[in-house]
């Protein structure tokens, strides 16, 4: 693991445009549970009886009852990690241009990187479903359910429902992205939701390297990626920047 942190030092400190893409597993290590496999909210909920945009249209209420209201506190209370703080510190350095992300904790943003791509919205923002006012998740009040404006309509989070089409502009600027850089760090994601997933094969079909930063092997490892580095993103970033520091 060691000569592929100091290979991926080397690998970022040769590339011109570098583009992230991550998932899940960077946000857990700011205590966000993961969505999808094992210990994941949908081994809880049923996504299509409480994350389909039809459920929050027939029953806002229910919908957040059983899933916005705890995912509100869990957003509320989240920092970012290491992982994300390694990100920002790639773009401070000029080597990270564009974060392409599943996740929807805007986690990112917090953390400092400035040219954030959200495939499924976020979480940060909410908006009322009437008048279309914009509040901060942290500004929504929930001592009713559901929470509702002054104009009394109810606000929805900005995340993309099941559903709900991906938005055109996040998938067009994804791709292009990914067809522009050199170098692709796909960090913390099982690499199988897309069109999130094919994003690191346009970057290897236009001719840069990816390299994977992820627990468990993906259906990439091995076709795609050039390497893996198994580990949490949090650890195996901030050793690479220790890495490319010194290299710089």
């Amino acid at each position: 693991m060691e000569a592929l942190i100091k290979q991926a030092a080397k690998d970022l400190a040769a590339c011109k445009e570098a583009v992230a893409l991550t998932g899940a597993g960077i946000s857990v290590e700011s205590n966000i549970p993961p969505f999808r496999g094992k210990g994941g909210i949908w081994e809880k909920f049923d996504p299509m009886e409480y994350a389909h945009i039809d459920a929050f249209m027939n029953d806002p209420a229910k919908v957040w009852n059983t899933l916005l209201k705890d995912m509100k506190e869990v957003m509320d209370r989240a920092e970012p990690n290491p992982g994300h703080l390694g990100l920002a510190r790639l773009e401070a350095l000029g080597k990270l241009k564009t974060v392409i992300t599943q996740n929807v904790d805007g986690l990112h943003q917090l953390a400092g990187n400035t040219d954030v791509i959200e495939f499924h919205g976020n979480f940060a923002w909410h908006y009322c479903l009437l008048c279309k006012t914009r509040l901060k998740t942290g500004d929504v009040d929930i001592s009713r359910i559901p929470p509702r404006c002054a104009c009394g309509g109810i606000f929805r989070p900005e995340v993309v429902f099941f559903g709900e089409m991906i938005p055109t502009q996040a998938l067009w600027r994804s791709r292009q992205a990914a067809s522009k850089c050199d170098l692709m760090l796909v960090v913390g994601t099982s690499a199988v939701v897309q069109p999130a997933a094919l994003m690191p094969v346009i970057a290897k079909q236009a001719g840069a390297k990816v390299i994977e930063i992820n627990p468990e092997i993906t259906p990439l490892t091995g076709s795609i990626s050039d390497y893996l580095i198994q580990g949490n993103a949090g650890e195996t970033l901030s050793a690479i920047l220790a890495e490319l520091d010194a290299l710089l």
